[in-house]
């Protein structure tokens, strides 16, 4: 995932504004937390920062998904996008507010620590696909799992139900250039079940397919939501966002539509 374009763009001072400057009164309303969601960002705010220069990409961003919702992000490029993603996926961590994951507050992590929790409760999907070319799609569908130390045989089985689970398992020890783009989303899809998240990220997982593969990309998603899983993909195109089941807008760095609430 590439930095997204800026929101806002402002001189920075001569003497930048600490964390507790930029939090806003959301922030302190722990009340507000409610540990049965997946994802709950309150009050988040991600500036980037050089000498001359500062992008405030999020600002007193608020969001909510609980467990087992599929939950469209849209919004127009340099929207905080991509931002939002990369801080929901640990990728980042935000400059000020909290994130809590899982019921766990993961808004100030050390990189190990950020490093565990994304390998064991998330799993992403990527626009690129993001698969290593010269090895097997079973290889590619287990390297996650050998960053957890899992032994070969538990890898192979779990690689296996996850091909099973794409419809892929037959295609197994081809290589990604054997595949069309539609197979290759559908290994990048099962790379990412099969370490069991509790989160999944897609980030335009349609992006590089033409619309027969990007039809048959959204109904595998719409399979795995209706099978329990919490999905949470970022799209520009809204006949896509259209199939989820909740829209969330950001506009500059800001939820625009707080009133969405998650689904009960």
């Amino acid at each position: 995932m590439t930095q997204p374009a800026t929101a806002s763009m402002t001189p920075a001072p001569s003497r930048l504004p600490s964390v507790h400057a930029l939090q806003g009164p959301s922030e302190q309303k722990a009340h507000h937390l409610d540990p049965h969601l997946m994802l709950q960002m309150i009050g988040l705010s991600k500036v980037y920062r050089t000498d001359t220069v500062e992008t405030h990409a999020l600002r007193q961003f608020d969001i909510a998904v609980a467990a087992g919702e599929f939950v469209a992000v849209t919004g127009p490029s340099g929207s905080g996008k991509t931002t939002f993603l990369t801080i929901a996926g640990l990728l980042e961590a935000p400059t000020a507010g909290r994130y809590v994951l899982d019921g766990e507050d993961v808004s100030r992590l050390s990189d190990d620590a950020s490093s565990r929790i994304r390998n064991s409760k998330i799993g992403f999907i990527f626009q690129a696909f993001n698969l290593i070319s010269d090895i097997s799609v079973a290889h590619n569908v287990d390297m996650p799992l050998r960053y957890r130390g899992m032994g070969r045989a538990e890898r192979r089985e779990r690689a296996h139900e996850a091909l099973a689970r794409v419809g892929l398992a037959s295609r197994k020890d081809h290589y990604p250039a054997q595949l069309s783009g539609g197979q290759q989303q559908r290994v990048a899809i099962a790379r990412a079940l099969a370490g069991s998240p509790k989160l999944l990220l897609a980030d335009e997982p349609t992006g590089n397919l033409d619309s027969v593969m990007a039809r048959s990309v959204m109904e595998l998603l719409e399979e795995l939501h209706h099978d329990g899983a919490t999905i949470v993909m970022v799209t520009h195109d809204p006949q896509l966002a259209a199939r989820a089941q909740r829209n969330v807008r950001v506009i500059d760095g800001h939820v625009v539509d707080p009133a969405a609430e998650p689904s009960a």
